[in-house]
């Protein structure tokens, strides 16, 4: 790479300033002087109090909630660095928002993620990094390279480490089954899925379960959850179906006050998710949140060295996602 990419700069929004801080912790690079705040208003006002010019930077900032304010921010940061003339731009979006709206499943609705891949790209983007995008043919709808990492390795190595006998991996809808299926090859255990109706937009019914989870510690695993009401449901027909213990493990918990309360009286002995959104209490509830930090640090430092990011798929020396 040539001497003007030399120095990595690396800034936060305001979405989850403790990763970005821990991200360029270990890129062993302070984090960048940047003021993030609000006019009166509510209008978002950025600057950037340190040159920049001809560095290669990167804005860390999940879009979670508040989705639209931490989208601005971001958006506002990349046009910033543009004009301070900075030589690459990459979005570094551990939580890529809005994901769900990847087609026009009805009349008159809105490909709301093809919308923000264009503004990140005409605000300045030059490419993105992001972790577990809802669904994959969202790099797609960029025109800027895009650098999809997984949670899964870092959930693994937590998961290796608890020893679980008898696992068995539930997918907790159809949609999942990819992700799913992925898990158990890694953990080397079988596969089950439930089968589920959706009755509103956070209110989930668990119809069966194909595969057999009798006496069985069952693993759900899936991309995101917000309100909680798919995970309860399926962690209370796997226990009517005979699951000895049923854990979850969620590449990102965007949780609400709703999810919480379910979560309590849920029959689900733990969540398993990553800090990619800034982590929420759960009293009463084992909820274990493991950092990505170093996967997206790791991420950064080969992609300003040009160097591939293929091999922070690789589990035990393997390609697994």
């Amino acid at each position: 790479m040539s001497n003007e990419l030399a120095e990595i700069k690396i800034f936060s929004g305001n979405a989850n300033r403790s990763l970005a801080q821990t991200i360029a912790d270990y890129c062993r690079v302070p984090l960048g002087a940047a003021l993030v705040s609000s006019f009166p208003d509510g209008e978002t006002m950025v600057k950037i109090n340190e040159n920049i010019r001809g560095r290669d930077v990167f804005i860390v900032q999940s879009t979670c909630p508040p989705t639209n304010q931490n989208l601005m921010e971001l958006l506002i940061m990349i046009d910033a660095a543009r004009r301070a003339s900075a030589a690459r731009i990459t979005a570094v979006v551990p939580f890529f928002g809005y994901a769900r709206q990847d087609r026009k499943d009805q009349p008159r609705v809105p490909i709301t993620a093809k919308l923000v891949a264009n503004l990140l790209t005409t605000a300045g983007a030059s490419r993105v990094l992001t972790i577990d995008l809802h669904a994959q043919q969202i790099q797609g709808f960029f025109d800027v390279p895009v650098d999809h990492l997984y949670a899964a390795p870092v959930i693994y190595k937590y998961l290796s480490e608890k020893k679980l006998k008898d696992l068995v991996v539930v997918s907790p809808d159809v949609g999942g089954m990819k992700m799913a299926y992925a898990y158990a090859q890694l953990l080397h255990a079988d596969f089950a899925i439930v089968a589920k109706r959706r009755i509103s937009g956070s209110e989930v019914q668990a119809l069966n379960v194909v595969g057999d989870v009798e006496g069985r510690t069952a693993l759900i695993v899936d991309d995101m959850t917000e309100t909680a009401g798919t995970l309860t449901a399926a962690a209370e027909i796997l226990k009517q179906k005979g699951a000895k213990r049923v854990l979850a493990g969620v590449s990102h918990a965007v949780l609400n006050d709703k999810a919480i309360e379910r979560l309590q009286g849920s029959t689900l002995d733990e969540l398993i998710t990553t800090d990619s959104v800034p982590p929420r209490e759960a009293p009463n509830f084992k909820l274990t949140v493991l950092s990505v930090a170093d996967l997206l640090g790791e991420g950064i430092l080969r992609i300003h060295d040009a160097e591939s990011v293929s091999s922070l798929f690789e589990v035990n020396d393997e390609k697994r996602f």
